[in-house]
């Protein structure tokens, strides 16, 4: 198993298949973008397989959720998905998308294994998507979301990060938007993960203003931590159900203690946390032909030492030199 020293135990891969994406939302990257991972630094199709095997296999993992940057930019996605879903002991397996391209791809990556999808949309206003992602494809995220619920990727969840000057009073519209279409939506507090590094605390959206702005429309009931489990988002009851709506306050009330996740970069490192400072090299021990008892030594050994939290509440906390986009969500 891959636990660490408080017991918590990881059973929940998050896979980052690229760091590329082609929108360019301001709480993420620079209008210009970033400098890309070389290709050579990349893991290959079958090393990500791989990876993911001894997860599954030796390391107890349980769910696999390939991210990106954007995944549905990497060519050979549907045939990981399908080559994966093939495994022993089957790991369920979601895709986390900004949604622009998966009008044409959501019904292959159903038949490929492929169990559901969370698509990020910040707004319902087209000219408030344009300002928050500096490009023109709101009306692509509505029919890529329309096609993963057509093709059975459900739930479909829709994460939304509020952002203020932005879309900071849109909280009840996507809600009610969001009842309507049969789509789970959850709040994301902005996290401090921008590659310019402009993210302050004093300001942001927090999970307590979100609420408050849900609650002039709707009647909520929280659920208890045994339905959320080791889940990040605290999730309501919406006017007595069926529906539900999340929120994921990792600033403002951080779920360390419940964390069950272990994090694989495009390039082949393990991350503990999202917020980490450190990672484990496990791309130079595929590529020097290393058995796959010593890649699940390795990958142990990195967990064993995963910190008890994120820091975020810590004077001291130092940003990751990495932005959200090279890590994975």
């Amino acid at each position: 198993m891959l636990i660490d020293t408080f017991g918590r135990v990881a059973t929940d891969l998050r896979v980052s298949l690229t760091d590329r994406c082609n929108l360019r939302c301001t709480y993420c990257m620079p209008e210009e973008g970033l400098q890309w991972l070389a290709k050579p630094d990349l893991l290959t199709d079958d090393e990500i397989v791989r990876l993911i095997r001894i997860a599954v296999t030796d390391l107890g993992v349980e769910e696999v959720r390939f991210t990106g940057g954007e995944p549905l930019l990497r060519p050979g996605l549907v045939g990981i998905v399908e080559r994966v879903a093939a495994l022993e002991n089957r790991p369920r397996m979601s895709l986390t998308t900004n949604g622009i391209g998966l009008e044409r791809t959501a019904t292959a990556l159903r038949a490929a294994g492929l169990d559901r999808v969370n698509v990020s949309l910040d707004t319902l206003r087209p000219d408030v998507f344009r300002a928050l992602t500096r490009r023109k494809r709101h009306e692509d995220v509505l029919r890529g979301l329309e096609a993963a619920r057509a093709a059975g990727l459900t739930p479909v969840k829709v994460n939304s990060v509020l952002m203020p000057g932005f879309n900071d009073d849109e909280a009840p519209d996507l809600l009610a938007w969001a009842i309507a279409h049969d789509y789970e939506l959850r709040f994301i507090e902005q996290m401090p993960l921008d590659a310019q590094h402009g993210w302050k605390r004093e300001g942001m959206i927090t999970a307590g203003d979100i609420l408050a702005s849900l609650r002039t429309r709707f009647t909520l009931t929280p659920e208890g931590q045994e339905e959320r489990g080791s889940a990040p988002a605290e999730r309501w009851t919406v006017d007595g159900g069926p529906h539900r709506v999340g929120v994921i306050a990792s600033v403002t009330r951080p779920f360390c203690r419940a964390c069950d996740r272990t994090r694989l970069t495009a390039d082949g490192q393990v991350r503990t946390c999202l917020f980490a400072t450190e990672e484990t090299d496990l791309r130079s021990a595929l590529r020097s032909d290393a058995p796959d008892a010593e890649i699940a030594r390795i990958w142990k050994q990195a967990m064993w030492g995963k910190k008890a939290g994120s820091g975020l509440d810590d004077p001291s906390f130092l940003q990751p030199a990495r932005p959200m986009s090279a890590i994975g969500g």
